[in-house]
């Protein structure tokens, strides 16, 4: 029996988390590969069948945070998230993190994906990487502010436990909505193709902005030391689950670009 398959299961399945490198939490991160799954078109499922040797997108979702426990990979620790200074008017590499960021990451993977020359093993681990940051854009918080770590550093009561907004956004409602990931894939607002269209238009950037802008209203609705609960799930659940579907879509627009 070959060893390689069976660590590479058992570290896909690993459950460390970094709290200060929030992402949507296991259930969102699935939610998203799951409808990018449903919006892939044959020759696409085809290839990424043949690439993840069965696995599915959703299986694969968290792999970017799973290997956070691992030395080794702590250098991708800076690519689930991207700080831009508020008052910037767009993000520039020459402003970027020499570190790498959100941006860099999602374009490495794209690289890596189009290279004939890249072997089987280095297009799975960037395929697993890019099911996780395409989720992690659409997370507001992910482009957040750099001061208080996208949110992390903004203490606030999630009903009577304490907890932060980024958290609240991370898994926090998504959790307390008790929805598996395919009940929840399956949920999301009926939109016409046109719109599925609208939503998968764009550049990279495009979609970036899009997450400050959201984050940046998100931040003005919330103070240190709120307590939250119904009220604002009631309000920004909505919200929550459109930033998912975008994230699939987006996704299988990615993938259907690479492999078509």
């Amino acid at each position: 029996m070959k060893l390689f398959p069976i660590i590479s299961f058992i570290l896909m399945l690993s459950f460390s988390v970094n709290a200060a490198e929030g992402n949507w939490g296991k259930t969102g991160h699935r939610t998203t590969a799951e409808i990018a799954q449903n919006h892939l078109n044959k020759k696409t499922s085809k290839a990424i069948d043949d690439l993840l040797d069965g696995f599915s997108l959703a299986f694969t979702a968290n792999y970017a945070d799973d290997i956070k426990s691992d030395p080794a990979y702590r250098k991708y620790g800076p690519w689930h998230y991207v700080n831009i200074d508020p008052d910037a008017k767009e993000y520039t590499l020459e402003e970027a993190s020499e570190s790498g960021d959100l941006v860099q990451a999602i374009n490495k993977c794209k690289e890596v994906l189009k290279d004939r020359n890249a072997s089987k093993e280095e297009k799975q681990f960037y395929l697993k990487m890019l099911v996780h940051f395409v989720g992690d854009l659409h997370q507001p918080f992910h482009v957040g502010h750099a001061s208080d770590k996208g949110g992390n550093d903004v203490q606030v009561r999630w009903f009577n436990e304490g907890s932060n907004i980024h958290r609240v956004w991370d898994s926090e409602m998504i959790n307390f909505y008790q929805m598996s990931y395919t009940e929840l894939a399956d949920n999301t607002k009926a939109i016409t193709e046109q719109e599925i269209k609208n939503i998968q238009k764009g550049k990279l950037l495009d979609w970036v902005y899009e997450s400050r802008g959201i984050a940046e209203k998100l931040y003005g609705g919330v103070k240190i030391g709120d307590k939250l609960g119904y009220e604002y799930m009631y309000n920004n659940m909505g919200l929550v689950l459109d930033q998912l579907q975008k994230g699939g879509l987006r996704l299988a627009k990615i993938l259907n670009d690479i492999y078509s």
